[in-house]
């Protein structure tokens, strides 16, 4: 996957990860799609950049013991996704263009 392309739909998969609960970085790297090869390593810059663009807010919690980073979407966070939402009807629409030239003969 082109990496332009992959970085919009791994900040989406974050957030909607995160909007389905507040979470913490490996349970985040386990709930997104495989395809798109998230790991903890990828995963920690795309949080500190959706938290310094105000769309993820962290908090410390114990947890066994051990103090664990959840994070949690905020309202700019949720706004951002609904938009990339929206934009699925494009998306699917230079998919069936793309489509077109490689299926033409």
């Amino acid at each position: 996957m082109d990496s332009q392309v992959k970085r919009g739909f791994l900040d989406a998969c974050v957030l909607a990860t995160i909007a389905r609960g507040d979470s913490y970085g490996y349970q985040i790297v386990k709930s997104a799609p495989a395809a798109l090869g998230l790991s903890e390593s990828t995963l920690y810059p795309i949080l500190r950049r959706l938290k310094a663009s105000g769309q993820v807010t962290e908090y410390a919690q114990e947890h066994n013991g051990r103090t664990r980073k959840y994070y949690s979407i905020t309202s700019q966070g949720r706004d951002w996704l609904a938009a990339f939402v929206q934009q699925k009807s494009e998306i699917e629409d230079v998919l069936r263009y793309i489509e077109g030239g490689v299926n033409h003969d």
